[in-house]
């Protein structure tokens, strides 16, 4: 009877062990692979992945998808970085490579590595240089990651299994540089960024003050996300712009915009010259705090005051927002932009103000499909279970 015991302890012990979000413990794997772009989608592709252990070798490997099973003959190496993430409680590496000079709208295979320890083949598709796609947007996180927020990420994929990307409106996850976090987000998302790219912008549970009171990015943020560098100088960890072949998506830097003002001033020059110069059919603008919330005892003035009217000048067509912990949707009577605004994760607020919205909902995780079809933009809403809650069309301007 001891001896069976104890071969029963062992066993659960086993799997309580295995079910902890990707523990760093011993690992010479790859994880946390992570598709970005850094540079033109119809071009280039970046990842991102993390190793317990140093090493010398960053290597990436890329071919054309041929599905043939012979793929190592084919298969291009290239070098990338490798970046040191101190944890407070230990350190882990963090690798990123670009592939450049791919063709556009075309499918490639991919894994990343050291040389001996290497990641499955995964699949990305190149942008095209035009025609019909779409893309998954996602409010807010936050909290329970893997047992909750999964649920949102996952039921998406499995309805746009196409999708471009997936948008984060900030707020991936709680506390800042809690490493525990970011494995509980990277499991919940499973292979899903492994193939297809995250666009995210970070929200006020991205930061923290250090102790000079100074407003500090998770350390996590540069490691994980190769982003592009055309933002303002001192902001292109989170403020950029990316164009994807008829759409420009444009990621603010909400939570500097509310607390510094030398920040805030920065990225409205910046926004002005990006979106006049723009020479793309539609406009999107993703930003963590909404410009009207869904709440009485929130007013987010500088956004309204200052930002809605560049929005405004220059014809965004949407403008994509998380922080209230509900969903809402409207246009205060302008064809355009509409403001949107949902979440995704399972911490939820009340919805009290009816100033500005035309749809609300509160106490539902939703998750987004965005649709760009010739000269029309769609937005659909979906419950968890699949019924379609809320949608809308925008026409070409």
């Amino acid at each position: 009877m001891r001896i069976r015991d104890f071969i029963l302890a062992a066993a659960i012990s086993c799997v309580f062990y295995n079910g902890k979000a990707q523990s760093t413990a011993g690992l010479k794997q790859p994880d946390r692979i992570t598709l970005t772009w850094s540079d033109d989608p119809s071009r280039t592709q970046s990842v991102s992945w993390r190793t317990a252990a140093k090493t010398d070798n960053i290597i990436g490997q890329i071919a054309e998808e041929q599905s043939s099973p012979d793929i190592d003959a084919k298969a291009v190496s290239v070098t990338g970085r490798q970046l040191r993430l101190d944890r407070g409680d230990g350190e882990d590496f963090y690798h990123q490579v670009t592939f450049r000079d791919l063709k556009p709208g075309t499918t490639y295979i991919y894994r990343v590595g050291d040389g001996s320890n290497w990641s499955a083949w995964n699949q990305f598709r190149t942008a095209a240089q035009s025609g019909d796609f779409s893309f998954i947007y996602l409010g807010d996180a936050q909290n329970d990651l893997r047992s909750r927020w999964s649920r949102t990420i996952r039921r998406a994929f499995q309805q746009e299994a196409n999708a471009r990307f997936i948008v984060h409106a900030g707020d991936l996850i709680n506390r800042s540089n809690n490493d525990d976090e970011w494995a509980e987000w990277h499991e919940g998302a499973g292979f899903i960024h492994q193939m297809i790219p995250a666009v995210p912008t970070p929200g006020n549970h991205e930061y923290r003050r250090d102790s000079l009171e100074r407003l500090v990015l998770d350390p996590h943020w540069n490691v994980q996300f190769n982003l592009p560098k055309n933002g303002p100088q001192g902001l292109q960890d989170a403020v950029y712009y990316l164009d994807y072949q008829d759409l420009r998506m444009v990621s603010l830097n909400s939570q500097l915009i509310m607390l510094d003002s030398a920040a805030a001033q920065k990225q409205e020059r910046w926004l002005e010259m990006v979106l006049s110069a723009s020479p793309k059919k539609w406009t999107i603008v993703v930003m963590h705090h909404p410009v009207y919330s869904t709440a009485k005892n929130r007013d987010n003035t500088i956004l309204r005051e200052r930002f809605k009217p560049i929005f405004e000048k220059y014809g965004v067509d949407l403008v994509l927002q998380g922080h209230d912990h509900t969903y809402a949707r409207g246009s205060l009577g302008r064809k355009r932009p509409v403001y949107l605004l949902s979440v995704a994760g399972p911490k939820m607020y009340a919805s009290d103000s009816e100033r500005w919205m035309d749809v609300r909902a509160s106490d539902t995780q939703l998750y987004q499909v965005i649709k760009i079809k010739a000269n029309k933009l769609y937005v659909a809403s979906y419950k968890l279970n699949g019924q379609l809650f809320d949608s809308f069309e925008l026409s070409e301007k």
